[in-house]
């Protein structure tokens, strides 16, 4: 079972297997707008889920703290995409129209 949980230190959401790290989100924040960059699952860890696991968790974060979200990070940008009725409120509303151009 995969746990995921923000890491302020290193401005990432860090998504572990026991106790081991296999993937992360970074992000900047800046007032009351969160950014991804970018997302990374670690070599052999592909293909198994973890990077929507990480990146719902980090949307859903965001939402609690009531975070406007900036999806640079293509990724980021697939899973609002397929999701918009759980996610696409995140996004300010100048940039919704343009999400698949990002």
């Amino acid at each position: 079972m995969a746990t995921v949980c923000d890491n302020p230190a290193e401005h990432r959401y860090e998504i572990a297997e026991g106790g081991e790290l296999v993937g992360y989100a970074d992000y900047t924040l800046q007032g009351d707008v969160i950014a991804f960059p970018h997302t990374v699952t670690f070599p052999g860890n592909e293909g198994r889920g973890l990077a929507r696991q990480l990146v719902e968790f980090a949307l859903d974060d965001a939402r609690r703290r009531q975070l406007a979200v900036l999806p640079q990070c293509s990724y980021v940008r697939k899973v609002i995409a397929d999701r918009p009725g759980d996610y696409l409120s995140l996004v300010p509303v100048d940039l919704r129209a343009a999400l698949h151009k990002f």
